[in-house]
């Protein structure tokens, strides 16, 4: 109990900070914030933990692809429900493919899993990150849009890291030390910006809210252990990979929702409810996978 209570409790007391802060009326910027995250930590974190790899780079290829194929799994299955509920792809296929891997995820998989974890969800957060900056905006935009492919950093990071590794090259201590400070503050305001969004985003249509919440979370579950099983992951590659599409909407759904005028508030609604979801049923997850 007391390992399990280890590992939620700074994810909990870290997004209760962030919710608190807001709910007393003190001033968060959250979109200079989520700029400075996407643009600056995320690709930093990203970059700084890929090439100071201690993991077999056999092991994050297999997460990668897993990652790969659980967003195509999770794309067919929100088609299908989509159709049946007779609802408009371009608002709500987004929140069921893209989880909160980065705010959320990273940190429960550091927690949970230490280092080699962080690693292996950072592979997976780099492909469903990248894959939600490309196809996820053409998704809410309803164009491909090469020029916000172009100025999305992580994107750049990761390639970069992937070069770096691949070459076996050698990063200057400067580098590698700039990156890392600066990734290092990635973690902690993910998850203080997750309390802050829950705060500001209100529930509406609570009855379609619950019903998709519970949809995103429940076959994120089933695509995870399937796929696990699948490829035949064990230790800690199976608990990152269950435990990442597990993740519960992420708050990037509501920001472009919001950009593109696609019924921001009844996203906003997704991402709180499969985000309280997801938290009351961390424990037993956590349980279930340790």
């Amino acid at each position: 109990m007391g390992d399990l209570l280890a590992i939620i409790a700074p994810v909990f007391l870290c997004t209760a900070l962030g919710w608190a802060w807001v709910r007393a009326g003190r001033s968060y910027d959250r979109e200079l914030i989520t700029i400075l995250i996407a643009d600056i930590g995320a690709p930093c974190l990203v970059f700084s933990r890929l090439v100071a790899l201690e993991v077999e780079p056999e092991a994050m290829a297999e997460i990668a692809m897993a990652a790969l194929i659980s967003v195509v799994c999770f794309a067919v299955v929100g088609i299908v429900i989509l159709r049946l509920a007779r609802l408009p792809f371009h608002t709500f296929l987004c929140p069921l493919v893209f989880g909160n891997q980065g705010n959320m995820g990273l940190p429960v998989c550091l927690f949970a899993f230490g280092e080699e974890g962080l690693a292996l969800g950072i592979a997976y957060f780099s492909v469903t990150a990248t894959l939600q900056f490309t196809a996820g905006i053409s998704i809410w935009s309803g164009r491909l849009s090469l020029r916000e492919l172009s100025r999305t950093p992580l994107i750049y990071a990761v390639a970069l890291a992937v070069a770096v590794l691949a070459s076996g090259a050698t990063v200057p201590a400067w580098i590698w030390n700039t990156t890392e400070i600066l990734g290092g503050f990635a973690i902690p305001l993910m998850l203080v910006t997750l309390g802050a969004a829950l705060a500001e985003l209100r529930i509406g249509r609570i009855g379609r809210s619950v019903l998709l919440s519970c949809c995103r979370l429940g076959f994120g579950f089933a695509v995870g252990l399937i796929l696990a099983e699948l490829l035949q992951l064990d230790g800690v590659a199976r608990g990152v990979l269950v435990l990442q599409c597990s993740m519960p909407a992420a708050v990037f759904n509501y920001l472009f929702a919001q950009r593109y005028a696609r019924a921001p508030e009844e996203v906003a609604s997704i991402v709180v409810v499969s985000t309280l979801l997801a938290f009351a049923g961390l424990p037993v997850l956590l349980g279930f996978l340790l």
